[in-house]
């Protein structure tokens, strides 16, 4: 979305209707005609052709067809994220992203989509939903000054399954300094409620990255819910009501400059010792990817805990690079990575910390060898101007509000 409103790309949404999986033999897509039928010559089968979800592995014979399709008229698949497919020419750039049968058609050139629509149209039979205004339960709003996306019904939807449409809005969607356990509180009577609840959240995290933290926090008692977890759950639902309108806003008037923020909460679980990784990375002032994820081991310090954050966000600009190249789009280098830990910063740049970092895995030095390529450069930022602290921990009010709309939080219409 960032990359659609900045190149000012046409947006427009297909949706595969009665596809057909045309040439896709297998035995039982077979039967023999019906007793009373007497027509069939000796030998002769009745082919039936099966709807798009009347097969077993129908949702992958459909991917195979579309991208047939798609590589025959001139497109190249994404190696980075197979479902998105690529054609450029000398004037036009044309993005087609598949979910199941629903498509995203992003281009330079209106006619050159209306063509690709035809040509879908006569090989699958599609319905053209015209531009892209709603999409797997996104709100996209379109303006000159840029693309807003939010989930507004989908809140609405959630807050009215669980009764709460009157309840009191919250500042923050949890509370400063809440501790979790998992064996606190009485057990739910009925556990699916709850998971219900953190599914949905899971799914609204994709424009929320204000509530990334929250959604993490809660999802790791999904096996064993008890009742402080329900009403922590309850609480962030008391806080999407009071940002009903919220949305992450993408600006026309961008640069396609990426740099990305990393935090680390050190020990931050009470059971295992883990710290948390969080962060996000800006595609000139839009937020195209961030992620709140506890690390796979123990950190001894502080200061590894945000090295081992910085290899993770490492790992992810490598990807989105990669990606927006194959976008043709080409980001100079290197990356900015802000960190608040100047002894991380110091171990990514110079090698000779060996006795600080001997007994780190080979793979938390990618950062490093990452910096000595030129790719990406660390630079400090102060703790009340890190973005990422947003992703590791429940702020303030205030603190919170200022993050959210950092990161390009915006009230919708």
């Amino acid at each position: 979305m960032a990359l659609a409103a900045a190149c000012n790309l046409e947006l427009h949404q297909l949706d595969i209707n009665n596809a057909f999986l045309h040439g896709y033999v297998e035995e039982e897509l077979y039967m023999h005609p019906p007793q009373g039928y007497t027509k069939a010559s000796p030998g002769q089968v009745c082919k039936l052709k099966r709807s798009l979800y009347g097969l077993r592995q129908a949702s992958r014979q459909w991917n195979l067809e579309l991208t047939k399709f798609l590589l025959a008229y001139g497109f190249t698949q994404s190696k980075l994220d197979y479902s998105m497919f690529i054609m450029k020419t000398d004037s036009d750039l044309l993005i087609v992203v598949a979910y199941v049968d629903d498509l995203l058609v992003a281009g330079t050139n209106l006619s050159t989509i209306t063509h690709l629509k035809a040509q879908l149209h006569q090989a699958f039979t599609i319905k053209d939903l015209g531009e892209l205004r709603y999409f797997l339960g996104i709100e996209v709003k379109r303006d000159t000054s840029g693309i807003l996306l939010n989930q507004r019904k989908y809140i609405l939807d959630l807050l009215k399954n669980c009764s709460m449409e009157s309840c009191s809005s919250a500042a923050v969607p949890l509370p400063k300094g809440l501790k979790l356990s998992i064996y606190d509180g009485d057990k739910l009577p009925d556990p699916e409620i709850y998971r219900r609840i953190i599914g949905k959240l899971l799914y609204l995290n994709m424009t929320r990255p204000d509530i990334s933290y929250a959604v993490q926090q809660l999802s790791q008692f999904l096996s064993d819910p008890r009742m402080p977890h329900f009403l922590a759950a309850q609480h962030v639902l008391k806080y999407l009501k009071g940002t009903l309108h919220h949305g992450l806003f993408y600006s026309a008037q961008n640069s396609l400059q990426v740099a990305a923020y990393c935090d680390a909460d050190w020990g931050t679980c009470h059971y295992s010792g883990r710290s948390l990784t969080g962060y996000c990375v800006f595609l000139g002032s839009s937020l195209i990817s961030w992620k709140t994820k506890k690390q796979k081991v123990v950190s001894k310090s502080s200061t590894e805990a945000e090295y081992r954050s910085m290899s993770h966000t490492t790992s992810e600009l490598v990807w989105l690079v990669g990606l927006l190249n194959d976008l043709h789009i080409h980001p100079s280098l290197p990356i900015s990575l802000f960190c608040d830990n100047i002894a991380a910063q110091h171990i990514a740049a110079n090698p000779v910390f060996h006795d600080k970092t001997k007994h780190l895995k080979i793979d938390c030095h990618y950062v490093r060898e990452n910096v000595q390529s030129g790719f990406i450069a660390t630079h400090h930022v102060s703790s009340q101007m890190q973005l990422a602290d947003i992703m590791t921990k429940a702020l303030g009010a205030v603190q919170h509000k200022f993050l959210t709309v950092k990161l390009g939080m915006l009230l919708s219409d």
